[in-house]
């Protein structure tokens, strides 16, 4: 098969099949096109072309590059080519996985950064007045209160919840949240953000979807359009240099601050990687950092010879 077709069989299979996001079926094209140009290179365009050897004089030359790309960069770049190859051998294209003796490269363990509760605060005060609060303000600042307090309470990604429908919170309490692979979980709502998003939803969003076509998602842009991602980046970098917060926030800083503080609130693990969305409770658990000082803690007080 040729190797722009079984490119975009691939990407039709994880988009469709596997139910990825645009976006990362976006990072999938970027690099699988970077791929491509490197064996047109060296004059293969066909699958049955590529062998084990190929694949890692393509690694080796792409992680000796100057400068060197980051360890996260290769392993994504890797796991793009991976996933290919082992599609195509699934699906007997090819009679063997080229990419067999590929090993990924060694990532940092990176810990999430979470801000603190009064950080939080501040964060959330700074994109909106809360509901019950005596103050006018604009109908925009309603919403992005509303979309704040729900990416906190919830620990949503920004991609679930700029896809939420209305209806998705017509179950009292609890939100229906639709991630990766199109797999859904409920994931309850506290009273102040179903206070913020039924002001929202009361005050401004009739407002709004009067500006453009019918839609039945949550949070609506100015125009009447659902909100995009990028716009709910940009809210909450706004609500972030208001508040005055020097550290960079987006909205995974959000998420990481809710399993955070649910680790620390005593949460089990587990019950955290269901709120997540988490496969593995692998993931999960490289949150668990955070409760070191609430163990040191505990222990010192507790244990007769700690002092």
């Amino acid at each position: 098969m040729q190797l722009d077709r079984a490119v975009e069989a691939y990407l039709r299979h994880v988009s469709i099949e596997r139910g990825l996001s645009e976006h990362t079926v976006a990072a999938y094209r970027r690099d699988l096109g970077g791929y491509r140009a490197w064996l047109d290179e060296h004059r293969v365009t066909d699958t049955d072309a590529v062998t084990v050897e190929l694949v890692e004089a393509f690694s080796a030359e792409r992680a000796s590059a100057e400068p060197p790309p980051a360890a996260t960069s290769l392993a994504r770049l890797q796991s793009s080519v991976r996933g290919l190859h082992r599609f195509l051998a699934r699906e007997g294209v090819v009679a063997d996985d080229a990419t067999r003796r590929l090993r990924p490269p060694k990532t940092p363990r990176r810990l999430p950064k979470a801000l603190t509760t009064d950080q939080v605060e501040a964060l959330l005060d700074a994109a909106g007045p809360a509901p019950g609060d005596a103050v006018e303000a604009a109908p925009a600042a309603l919403r992005d209160r509303a979309l704040l307090e729900l990416l906190y309470a919830t620990g949503a990604r920004i991609s679930e919840i700029v896809q939420l429908d209305v209806d998705d919170l017509d179950h009292g309490d609890v939100l229906r949240v639709r991630g990766k692979g199109a797999k859904e979980r409920i994931v309850p709502v506290g009273s102040y953000a179903r206070a913020a998003v039924d002001a929202y939803l009361a005050r401004v969003r009739p407002d709004l979807a009067t500006r453009g076509r019918a839609t039945p998602r949550l949070f609506l842009g100015v125009r009447g359009a659902p909100l995009s991602r990028q716009s709910a980046w940009l809210v909450i970098g706004a609500a972030a240099e208001r508040a005055g917060l020097t550290a960079h926030v987006s909205p995974h800083t959000l998420r990481h601050s809710f399993a955070t503080h649910l680790l620390q609130g005593g949460a089990d693990v587990r019950v955290v990687q269901e709120l997540l969305g988490h496969s593995s409770v692998a993931t999960t658990q490289i949150y668990t950092h955070v409760t070191v000082d609430a163990l040191r803690e505990v222990y010192v007080t507790s244990h007769p010879r700690a002092r």
